[in-house]
C-alpha cells in the first residue's frame, strides 16, 4: 500500500486507508506503535519522488517536530507525578525547624528508606541515560560500574567506614576532613567537592531538560529553567527530608517505567538469545566493537579502549573497580548523606548495603535497554556503524544518549509512555536534588560557617542553606551546557570522579588506617592528585575534547580510568613521603577518626547482635557479596 505525507499527517491510501490527522504513529502489519520525525521513513520504507510514503510491512508518520509525541494521557501521567513531588515538600518543609532537619532530616530515617533514598539518589542520569548509552556504544561490559564499579565499594563503606562517619557525629564529609587533618585539606576538600557537585548536578539538569525539549519542543534553554525550577521547590521547602522521601518514591516510579521497556524489548527481538543473534549480525561494522567483546563482560576491551587484554582487565580492577569506586562511594558526601541520615548506627551501616540489594539488578533496566536500542532503533543502530543522523534530544544530532529515548518512542503505547517519560525525569531530578542538597549543607557549613561567616545562630545557615539551593541551581544551568559536549554523558563523569573523587579516597584511605599521616601530607595529597589527573586528562586522545594533544594513547572511559589510577597513586606515594617529615596530630585527638585509635563499641550498635541475621550488618553484607560474585561468574 501507500500514503500521502502531508501535514496533517496520511491523507488516503490505494487500499481505501484511514485518515490518520496528526497522530504520529506507525501503522504496520497487526498493530500500531510510536513513529519518528516528520516524514522519516524507517526500514524498509521508502520516499518516491512525489512526497509519497510506501511501505514494505508499515508506514512512518509524526506530525510534529518533537521527539516524542506525547498525548493527553502522558501528560496527566506527568501532572499526577509532579504533584506527589511538590506535596511531599510541602509535607516535609513543615518538619524542619532547624539546621539539623535541613540538613540531615533530623537523623531519624529507617535504614530501608535511607537504603533505598542511597541508591535513588545515584539514579539519575548517570544510571539511567548514561548506562543506556554505554550499553548501546559497549554492551554487556558496561556491567562493571556495578559488579565490579559499585558493589564491593558500597559493601566497605557499610562495614568499615560508616561507623566512623556517624560515629563522630559530623555533618558532612569535608567536616570529618577537618577533625582528621585541619584547615588545609578541608578548606580543599569543600572547595573541589562544591565544585564538582555543581558541575554533575549540570549533566542531571542538562538531561532533565533534554526530556522536556523531546516531549514539548522548547528550546533547551527554556527547558532548563523549567526542570531547575521543580527541583529548586520541594528542596527549598523540604530540605534532604523531602529529598529522601520523594528519592524512595522516584525509586519506585523509575522501576516501573524501565522494567516494561525492558521485557517489550525483549520481546520484539526474540528473547536473549534473539538480541545476541543480532548484535553478532552488526557488530565490527563501523565504530562498532567485535560480537565476542560485546557480549562478554571480560576482559572489557571495548569498554576501556585497551587493546592487551591483560591491561583491561587490570585498568577496570584497578582503575574502576577500586580507585574510582572506592573514591565514590566511601567519600561522596552526596551518599554518606543519605546514610548520616539514619536513626542509628546500625541502621546507617545497613544502609549502604540494602541499597546493594537493588543496586545490583538495575543493569537488567538499564543497560540491557540500550544494547536493545542498538539493534531496535534504526538511528542507533546507524550511529553505532559510524553514520551521523540529525535531530536528537539536544538538537544537534543523535548520540548515544538518545538511545533511551528513541527506544521508549519506539515501543511504548500511551500512558505507559507517560509513566517512562515520569520515570526518567523521577530519575533527574533524584540526582540533581541529591547534588544540590550535598552542596548546600557543604557550603553553609564547611565554608560560609568556618570560614567566612563564623558564630552566627543556627536559623542563619539554615537561610544561607536555601539560598544555596537556589544559587546551585542557577549555577547547574550554566554547567549544564558543558555536559553537551559530550556524545556519551559517561565519560565525562568519569573524568570528573577522576579529578575529584580519586586522590580524596587516597588521602581518606591513608588517614583513617595510618595515625601517622600528617595534616599537611592531608591538603597536599589532594591538591597534587587532582592536578595529575587533570594533566593526564590533557594528554589523553579526548577526555577533555578539542584540549586534549593526544600525546598518551588512550581514550574514552579508559583514559578516566588511568587519569583516576595517577590522581590515587600521585596523591598517596606523596602523603607517605610528606608524613615522614612533618609532625602529626597527638594521638587522643584521633579517637573516632583512625581505625586503631578508636575502640571497637564506638563502631558498633550494642543492640545489633539481638537483631535476627536479616537485620544484622555482616551477613547482608555477605550474602550480597556472593551474589554479586555470582552475577560476575554468570556474565
Amino acid at each position: 500500500m501507500w500514503c500521502r505525507v502531508t501535514s496533517s499527517g496520511v491523507t488516503a491510501s490505494e487500499d481505501g486507508g484511514v485518515r490518520a490527522g496528526n497522530t504520529g504513529y506507525r501503522w504496520e502489519t497487526g498493530h500500531i506503535s510510536r513513529a519518528t520525525d516528520v516524514g522519516r521513513v524507517s526500514p524498509p520504507q521508502h520516499v518516491n519522488t512525489e512526497g509519497q510514503l510506501m511501505a514494505g510491512s508499515g508506514i512512518t508518520v509524526l506530525a510534529t517536530d518533537t521527539l516524542i509525541n506525547a498525548t493527553a494521557a502522558d501528560y496527566l501521567m506527568l501532572v499526577i507525578y509532579f504533584g506527589f513531588v511538590i506535596g511531599i515538600g510541602l509535607m516535609a518543609g513543615r518538619q524542619v525547624s532547624e539546621s539539623l532537619d535541613f540538613f540531615l532530616s533530623g537523623r531519624s530515617m529507617p535504614a530501608w528508606v535511607t537504603g533505598l533514598a542511597f541508591i535513588s539518589a545515584n539514579l539519575g542520569a548517570v544510571e539511567i541515560m548514561g548506562m543506556s548509552a554505554s550499553g548501546a556504544e559497549f554492551g554487556i561490559p558496561t556491567v562493571h560500574y556495578f559488579w565490579i564499579g559499585a558493589i564491593p565499594a558500597m559493601l566497605f563503606l557499610g562495614v568499615v567506614m560508616m561507623p566512623f562517619y556517624y560515629g563522630s557525629k559530623v555533618r558532612s564529609v569535608p567536616e570529618f576532613m577537618l577533625r582528621r587533618f585541619g584547615p588545609g585539606a578541608h578548606l580543599v576538600n569543600s572547595l573541589s567537592f562544591a565544585i564538582a557537585q555543581l558541575l554533575i548536578a549540570g549533566i542531571n539538569l542538562y538531561l532533565l531538560g533534554s526530556i522536556v525539549h523531546a516531549m514539548l519542543g522548547w528550546p533547551l534553554w527554556v527547558a532548563l529553567i523549567v526542570a531547575a525550577a521543580v527541583v529548586r521547590s520541594y528542596i527549598t521547602l523540604g530540605g534532604l527530608k523531602a529529598a529522601i522521601y520523594n528519592e524512595v518514591l522516584q525509586f519506585f516510579v523509575i522501576v516501573a517505567a524501565l522494567l516494561p521497556l525492558t521485557l517489550l524489548g525483549l520481546h520484539k527481538v526474540g528473547g536473549w538469545n534473539g538480541l545476541k543473534d543480532q548484535l553478532t549480525a552488526a557488530a565490527g561494522k563501523g565504530g562498532a566493537a567485535p560480537a565476542t567483546e560485546q557480549l562478554n563482560s571480560w576482559p572489557g576491551q571495548a569498554l576501556s579502549g585497551i587493546d592487551s587484554s591483560v591491561l583491561s582487565v587490570v585498568g577496570i580492577i584497578f582503575g574502576l573497580g577500586f580507585v574510582l569506586s572506592f573514591g565514590y562511594w566511601t567519600t561522596n558526601f552526596v551518599e554518606v548523606q543519605r546514610a548520616m541520615a539514619s536513626d542509628s548506627i546500625s541502621s546507617a551501616r545497613k544502609t549502604p548495603i540494602i541499597g546493594a540489594f537493588p543496586k545490583m539488578f538495575i543493569p537488567f533496566i538499564t543497560i540491557l535497554p540500550g544494547m536493545l536500542a542498538a539493534v531496535l532503533v534504526t538511528e542507533i543502530a546507524k550511529v553505532k556503524a559510524g553514520g551521523t543522523v540529525p535531530g536528537g534530544s539536544s538538537g544537534s544530532g543523535v548520540t548515544y544518549n538518545d538511545s533511551l529515548l528513541l527506544l521508549m518512542r519506539d515501543l511504548l503505547p500511551n500512558g505507559l509512555l507517560g509513566l517512562a517519560i515520569a520515570g526518567l525525569l523521577a530519575a533527574f531530578m533524584a540526582g540533581m536534588a541529591a547534588n544540590i542538597s550535598a552542596f548546600n549543607t557543604v557550603l553553609s557549613y564547611d565554608l560560609v560557617g568556618d570560614y567566612l561567616i563564623k558564630g552566627r545562630d543556627d536559623s542563619y545557615y539554615l537561610r544561607v542553606g536555601r539560598i544555596a539551593t537556589v544559587g546551585a541551581t542557577v549555577v547547574a544551568i550554566f554547567t549544564a551546557g558543558l555536559a553537551a559536549n559530550f556524545s556519551n554523558i559517561m565519560t565525562y563523569l568519569q573524568t570528573l570522579f577522576g579529578f575529584f573523587n580519586a586522590p580524596l579516597f587516597a588521602t581518606f584511605i591513608l588517614g583513617m588506617f595510618w595515625k601517622r599521616m600528617t595534616p599537611t601530607a592531608g591538603w597536599l595529597g589532594l591538591v597534587s592528585g587532582t592536578l595529575s589527573a587533570v594533566a593526564v586528562a590533557f594528554l589523553s586522545q579526548d577526555a577533555f575534547g578539542s584540549l586534549s594533544t593526544g600525546t598518551i594513547p588512550v581514550g574514552g572511559q579508559g583514559a578516566a580510568f588511568l587519569a583516576a589510577s595517577t590522581a590515587f597513586v600521585v596523591d598517596l606515594v606523596l602523603s607517605i613521603v610528606v608524613s615522614l617529615v612533618t609532625k602529626p596530630k597527638p594521638a587522643p585527638e584521633l579517637k573516632g577518626l583512625v581505625y586503631s585509635e578508636t575502640p571497637r563499641e564506638d563502631l558498633v550498635d550494642a543492640h545489633e547482635a539481638s537483631y535476627p541475621w536479616y537485620r544484622r550488618t555482616l551477613p547482608l553484607a555477605g550474602v550480597a557479596l556472593v551474589m554479586v560474585i555470582a552475577l560476575n561468574a554468570a556474565f
